[in-house]
């Protein structure tokens, strides 16, 4: 293994599970029914890795307006009714993180709920509990580098010691923010051409099409 790192921190959705490609349809199907016109690729180009919260507040800012009290809750409940039918992990994951062999975490914008719902079900959850760490536990969330440091420090490894692998441009931009190294990840079903340039572009250290190219990024042959 490459020297340097002493902590793996993961993202979830999109990197660890094909979760955005889902959630990107559902968002822009119930915002749209909110009378907040979204597209999916809006979407997937302006929100993926925000928290559902983040992105309401930026949506009712723009707009001038509230959603309904209820949204949050109709959104989730869509959101689980389609994960249980489509949900899965992402090819290699699981083998490839325990290939590295390092201390590892999860530091997602999901809720505590969600991540332990999502991840239970592809199997991943016994992977990195009880290290599963959601934007809820900090004050800013993505693209604040917060999150990851405080799943550092409840780890004891210094920034410069954590490698971070992400699948937006806001987790990149949070994570080179708390002063870590970053593989962009663009294996997940709602990356495009233009994501692995996004990620460069937000200051990705390298380039991952999959967990194996995360592997072989570690492990040099």
């Amino acid at each position: 293994m490459r020297p340097g790192f002493d902590l793996l921190i993961c993202d979830c959705d999109g990197v660890l599970i094909d979760s955005e490609v889902i959630a990107c349809e559902v968002d822009a199907e119930m915002f749209t029914a909110a009378g907040f016109p979204l597209s999916v690729v809006e979407v997937r180009r302006r929100f993926v890795g925000m928290s559902q919260g983040g992105m309401r507040a930026i949506l009712e800012r723009e707009a001038g307006r509230a959603l309904p009290e209820d949204f949050d809750a109709r959104l989730s409940a869509r959101l689980a009714a389609a994960f249980e039918q489509e949900l899965a992990a992402l090819p290699d994951a699981r083998h490839a993180v325990l290939a590295l062999g390092m201390r590892r975490c999860v530091a997602s914008s999901s809720s505590p709920e969600r991540l332990r719902h999502t991840l239970t079900r592809t199997g991943l959850y016994d992977l990195f509990a009880p290290h599963v760490f959601s934007a809820s536990q900090v004050e800013r969330g993505k693209p604040a580098p917060d999150l990851f440091l405080f799943a550092a420090a409840r780890l004891g490894v210094t920034p410069d010691r954590c490698l971070v692998v992400e699948d937006s441009v806001a987790g990149v931009t949070a994570a080179r923010a708390a002063g870590m190294t970053v593989i962009g990840f663009t294996g997940g079903g709602h990356c495009d051409v233009g994501t692995p340039g996004r990620l460069r572009e937000a200051g990705a250290h390298h380039i991952a099409r999959s967990w194996r190219e995360c592997q072989e990024i570690l492990v040099p042959a």
